[in-house]
């Protein structure tokens, strides 16, 4: 499959800020590819070098197999979407969807075709005469999306475009945007700090920290095979637990511990006996029992239930969070047995907090 979009080796420096590290990326064409990580991770900075509207310190960048480091961003023909949709508020949708076009010196007729086309595929076509304050947060959104597509770019970058919206719309743009995707064949970059978003959306994650790709690949695979600490507890939701550990004599056991409740338990690993590791394991392949009936016992500070799902908060150091599918059997204040499967385990170096 052929690259669309190709960095190597890039770097940003911001003066004395070294906001991209050494960055390499391959993105397939036709892909869907989600960049995730907390606030000033260099998202949306690696997002912006792809647009041309930030310049790269060093390596390079191809779209489509040309080098783009010094193509200013409306000769690199790609489209961004952006969160605050960016509409012109003194035009209508029509004229905000041609806008592009015309600029370009495409007919008045052709333009107009090709809004009409576009907002039929996004649903827009009652709509092409009113103004941008006369829509919803999420038809803006459809604006701004359509105003993309109509110019069939190289690759769509979305920088956070749901982060506005409430939370049931958000859920229903998600699928949007992804069936849009499929039906355009097209590259898109997606920027999101929201992982959910990242999961569902996207066929390549990339995990950014600081600058610094921590991990790329198939969202679940990286549900499944964490690099590190740093992607296994941002990767799921609820986040994933970490436990303090000492590998026992056999190096095929821990000795975990949670404060108030320490335990042996058995691991799949085989590891330095001695050794300190963070043992990790996500609340939703933590098992609950009657007191005494699993690998130890636990007691509930607090239980939260949305009906499908209890989320069960132990009364530990650190807190151990289970989820369980249902009603549940916990109830605060009393004691509960959990049970622990050791091929579920992850276990972290302490100090590097790489995955062993």
């Amino acid at each position: 499959m052929t690259n669309q979009i190709e960095l190597s080796g890039v770097n940003k420096h911001y003066g004395a800020f070294h906001a991209l590290k050494n960055i390499n990326l391959s993105i397939a064409k036709g892909t869907f590819v989600a960049l995730v990580g907390p606030s000033g991770c260099g998202k949306s900075t690696l997002l912006r070098s792809l647009a041309g509207l930030e310049s790269i310190s060093e390596g390079e960048l191809k779209i489509a197999g040309q080098l783009m480091n010094n193509v200013p961003p409306r000769k690199r023909d790609v489209a961004m979407v952006f969160q605050s949709y960016a509409l012109y508020p003194h035009m209508t949708v029509e004229e905000n969807l041609t806008y592009s076009l015309r600029i370009r010196g495409v007919a008045k007729a052709e333009a107009r075709k090709a809004a009409e086309e576009v907002a039929a595929t996004t649903g827009l076509s009652h709509l092409l005469k009113r103004y941008p304050r006369e829509l919803s947060g999420g038809q803006r959104q459809r604006v701004a999306m359509s105003r993309a597509i109509i110019r069939h770019p190289k690759a769509f970058l979305f920088d956070e475009p749901l982060s506005n919206l409430d939370a049931a719309l958000r859920v229903h743009m998600r699928k949007e945007i992804r069936a849009l995707h499929d039906r355009l064949h097209a590259t898109s970059v997606y920027v999101t700090h929201d992982q959910i978003e990242a999961m569902t959306m996207a066929d390549h994650v990339v995990v950014m920290r600081e600058g610094v790709i921590e991990q790329q690949g198939k969202p679940l695979d990286l549900y499944d095979k964490p690099a590190n600490k740093f992607v296994a507890g941002f990767i799921g939701s609820p986040a994933m637990n970490f436990i303090p550990a000492v590998v026992a004599e056999d190096g095929k056991s821990l000795t975990i511990d949670l404060g108030s409740v320490k335990h042996k338990i058995a691991t799949d690993h085989q590891v330095q006996p001695g050794r300190k590791v963070t043992a990790g394991i996500r609340p939703e392949h933590i098992g609950l029992t009657a007191p005494g009936q699993g690998t130890f016992d636990v007691p509930v500070a607090v239980v939260e239930s949305t009906g499908s799902s209890t989320f069960v908060t132990a009364a530990t150091t650190p807190e151990l969070t289970i989820v369980e599918t249902g009603r549940g059997m916990a109830r605060a204040g009393e004691t509960i047995g959990v049970i622990v499967d050791p091929s579920q385990l992850h276990l972290f170096d302490e100090t590097s907090g790489i995955r062993l």
